[in-house]
């Protein structure tokens, strides 16, 4: 009988223990999952990688007058100064965290944003009476001055040197599961280095 009692208080004393001890276990981890959600917040920032671009542009327009008897020229010279920004805005990056498996899975990365802000010069403004410069004219100019900017964004290292620092910014996210001792994934795939992120992000097409 003496026996009996001796077991089943070790074991209650086992029970207790072991509820004591994940109880410990869950406030631990309930208590990463949120010092990690508040640094990622912190993280979770506007990147901005800003650029200057010069063009020089030649608008030229013709409106034929009493048919083909007469055409009614006008043209502009103008030199433009553009400041562009290629942005990722983290805020919303869309991201999960299971607790239960300690990982913190990246889902889905914002698109880019590019804002071109053009400041134009007009030099050797010539216009005919019949064909003068009006608000279409420089709507029209403006319009033509944007696409060629964006021509040059697009064969220019900008973008490149963006996603550069969102790639970098997106190692912060590495560094504070991995101090935590969590696991951090892209899109269902486990990250195992700061290399191994930059691949995948610069795979996918976000």
């Amino acid at each position: 009988m003496r026996n009996f009692l001796l077991g089943v208080l070790i074991t209650v004393v086992i029970v207790l223990v072991f509820r004591q001890c994940s109880s410990k276990q869950d406030i631990t981890v309930r208590e990463s999952s949120e010092l990690i959600e508040k640094q990622l917040n912190q993280v979770s920032k506007l990147v901005v990688t800003e650029g200057h671009f010069t063009e020089v542009f030649n608008y030229q327009d013709s409106k034929a007058i009493f048919g083909a008897y007469y055409k009614a020229n006008k043209k502009a010279l103008v030199v433009v100064n553009a400041k562009v920004d290629v942005r990722y805005d983290l805020s919303e990056l869309k991201y999960q965290v299971n607790e239960d498996e300690k990982t913190i899975e990246i889902l889905a990365i914002p698109e880019e944003e590019i804002t071109i802000s053009p400041e134009l010069e007009y030099y050797d403004i010539q216009a005919d009476y019949f064909n003068p410069f009006e608000a279409e004219d420089y709507n029209a100019i403006a319009k033509a001055v944007k696409a060629k900017i964006k021509a040059k964004i697009d064969s220019s290292s900008l973008k490149s040197n963006a996603k550069n620092r969102l790639i970098s910014e997106l190692a912060k996210f590495y560094i504070l599961t991995e101090s935590f001792g969590w696991t951090l994934k892209y899109q269902s795939q486990p990250v195992s280095s700061e290399g191994d992120l930059s691949d995948m992000v610069l795979k996918s097409r976000f």
